[in-house]
């Protein structure tokens, strides 16, 4: 009697410990080391914006809002007893190699190095990164990289009082229906991203969108209807010319084609863009392409 009391006790004491929820990670170190804040989300993703604020960039006449075209960041998420980051850092072409050269010195690895856009004036690169291990010394690694580049970080870690961003001059319920998902206002862009229908793995972890696990897709409204957009369409090898032909058709430059990740599955392709048009125009040609890529339903 005794034993069969001690052993419901056992599974008791299991079955509560498997539904407690997980306990949320404590990034302050992590926020510390790399000299700014940020914010916890989809999946636990702890990601850190360092949008290019100091870059006035143009392109056909249209100066760049920062989180337009210019949005560098990095994303860590739990991985067993270690964490994974990943990132897109903005780079201009003087400031890549000493930043790839501390990174890759402190453990950081290179994925990949490529254009976004053609004709930006100045040119601007982007650098995907990867790493693995200690947090805080993924984060520090990562700061004393970025040191070396004009990226703007913030007086203080210290969070700042969050300010409402500019309204967007766009139908963004139009846009919103064209896509199959929710955008959000970022500080004045209209950035929507949708799933893919599969999950998409790296270092053998699903990777929720923060991670940069998405169709990325921003709108900057020009006012009068129109709107510059740009983004990339993240696609398997099959998907790349059959959305490629239909972003040409419609009037969307494609302006690179090239990988984000090294041991991505499946293997996939991300293919940027750039067009500025009346919205409906551009809606037509970029609900066109989605028709011709795995998404997940809205």
């Amino acid at each position: 009697m005794q034993k069969s009391i001690l052993v419901s006790s056992v599974l008791m004491i299991a079955a509560l410990g498997a539904a407690a929820p997980a306990v949320a990670a404590d990034w302050t170190q992590v926020a510390n080391a790399l000299g700014k804040p940020g914010t916890v989300g989809a999946g636990g993703v702890y990601r850190v914006g360092f949008p290019r604020t100091d870059l006035n960039v143009t392109l056909d006449g249209i100066t760049l809002k920062p989180t337009l075209a210019l949005g560098a960041w990095v994303a860590f998420l739990p991985m067993g007893n270690k964490d994974m980051v990943m990132g897109d850092l903005v780079l201009t072409e003087d400031e890549v190699g000493p930043v790839m050269k501390k990174l890759s010195e402190n453990g950081i690895e290179i994925s990949a190095l490529h254009n976004h856009l053609f004709h930006a004036s100045p040119v601007t690169l982007y650098m995907h990164i990867y790493g693995e291990g200690d947090g805080v010394k993924l984060a520090t690694a990562i700061h004393e990289g970025l040191a070396l580049s004009k990226t703007p970080f913030p007086a203080s870690a210290a969070p700042a009082p969050a300010a409402a961003p500019p309204a967007i001059d766009l139908d963004t319920a139009a846009i919103d229906a064209a896509l199959g998902a929710k955008g959000a206002n970022a500080a004045g862009v209209y950035q929507v991203n949708i799933a893919r229908k599969d999950p998409v793995k790296e270092g053998g972890m699903a990777l929720p969108i923060p991670m940069g696990a998405s169709e990325a897709i921003n709108f900057q409204p020009l006012g009068g209807g129109k709107a510059a957009i740009t983004g990339d369409f993240m696609l398997t090898a099959t998907e790349v010319n059959p959305v490629l032909r239909t972003l040409r058709e419609n009037g969307i430059e494609v302006t690179a084609l090239h990988n984000h990740m090294l041991t991505d599955q499946p293997r996939l392709f991300f293919m940027h863009f750039w067009a500025h048009d009346d919205l409906q125009k551009l809606l037509t040609g970029l609900h066109a392409a989605l028709q011709k890529v795995a998404v997940k339903s809205q």
